[in-house]
């Protein structure tokens, strides 16, 4: 049943529904951000300390773990901004549902007032149905 509310109740649908789109999207994006950086300091460990050599391979080393210290804290706040992602996404999705499910209420209640009105006029045509059966009947007895 079609009231004033439903376009928006179908609105507010879709506003929700998108919202948990954001969310598995961002969710995604925090584990493929846990993913890099696991990897990131996996590949640190696999990182050996030359015990003897030239100046320039431990200087050639030194900057190996330099750029993976940096690559390291580039993933760390790859995750921050991930875990925020994800926490702007599950305040939206709960701000949508709250909003969709108070649309849904308003409609109901719409359709149920409606509902409500029906019936009553359905009882009142009962009754003036009965009135106009009875009628004929107290009249077909007097004429008989």
């Amino acid at each position: 049943m079609k009231t004033r509310f439903s376009s928006l109740v179908t609105i507010k649908k879709n506003m929700l529904q998108k919202s948990e789109r954001v969310l598995q999207q961002a969710n995604k994006n925090l584990q493929n951000a846990k993913n890099a950086l696991q990897e990131s300091l996996m590949a640190l460990d696999e990182i050996t300390l030359p015990k003897e050599g030239s100046m320039a391979e431990f200087l050639a080393n030194r900057s190996l773990l330099d750029a993976q210290r940096s690559l390291i804290e580039y993933n760390e706040k790859w995750v921050t901004y991930a875990q925020k992602e994800v926490a702007d996404a599950k305040e939206q999705l709960k701000h949508d549902m709250i909003e969709y499910e108070k649309f849904k209420y308003l409609e109901l209640q719409e359709i149920e007032k409606v509902l409500k009105a029906q019936k009553l006029q359905e009882a009142k045509d009962l009754d003036e149905v009965a009135l106009m059966t009875h009628g004929k009947k107290i009249k077909m007895r007097q004429a008989s």
